[in-house]
């Protein structure tokens, strides 16, 4: 359990970081902590500090996941796009703090939404993650990028490819593949495999985006860990 425990991040919303915190630095437990957009709009900058220094002095490991409600980091309204770079930007300005070794972020294509635009929701997305690995860049971490409802990995491979950073990575979440895939999993990670960097570990039954523990659901973990 102690090898395992080293080697995850339990996802931990920072509103609740206060209220757990004994607890997890008892049990060492690394974080993936989650920042939502109105935690942001009034942080209390020292106690941030005060929190991240708790945490550091337990040896425990970090990693961010940056906002994501309402955020349209490819916006096809140019001021859209950029209030949502603003918004993300936030997280990464607290990157001083924690030191995370990760940001993981929404990069947000829907088909639905972006009805016959790839190309354009493509180049308005690479104009925001260039930003922002300039400053993955200035704080030595990596940005991973998460699928949520992409029906396949196509759109998600043309953006890896025109990225071509070593500070992008791809977070695989098997609860939205489970969902929301068209694609098994196999062209998945034949696609996106070379960029794999991060995972996000949740079950459900293909229906609803539960977040059941590993095994509670129908994502086949066996198939998966054979595969990587």
């Amino acid at each position: 359990m102690r090898n395992i425990k080293s080697k995850v991040h339990a996802h931990m919303p920072y509103h609740l970081l206060s209220r757990y915190l004994e607890s997890i630095l008892q049990q060492k437990l690394n974080l993936e902590i989650y920042f939502h957009h109105w935690v942001l709009q009034d942080l209390d900058k020292a106690k941030c500090l005060e929190t991240a220094r708790l945490l550091a002095e337990s040896g425990l490991k970090i990693t961010f996941h940056a906002p994501f409600l309402d955020l349209r980091p490819a916006a096809m309204d140019d001021e859209i796009r950029k209030a949502s770079l603003e918004r993300i930007k936030q997280v990464f300005d607290l990157a001083p703090y924690f030191h995370p070794l990760k940001i993981v972020c929404h990069p947000s294509f829907d088909d639905r939404y972006y009805v016959s635009a790839d190309d354009l929701w493509l180049e308005n997305s690479v104009k925001t993650w260039k930003e922002l690995i300039k400053l993955a860049k200035e704080y030595q971490i990596t940005i991973a990028l998460e699928n949520v409802y992409e029906k396949n990995p196509f759109i998600l491979r043309r953006l890896f490819d025109a990225l071509s950073s070593d500070k992008i990575c791809f977070c695989f979440d098997t609860g939205h593949f489970n969902v929301f895939s068209h694609e098994p999993l196999n062209v998945w990670l034949k696609e996106l495999g070379k960029y794999l960097g991060h995972l996000h570990l949740h079950d459900n039954f293909g229906r609803l985006d539960e977040h059941l523990p590993v095994g509670d659901g129908t994502f086949p973990f066996a198939r998966f860990f054979q595969i990587l």
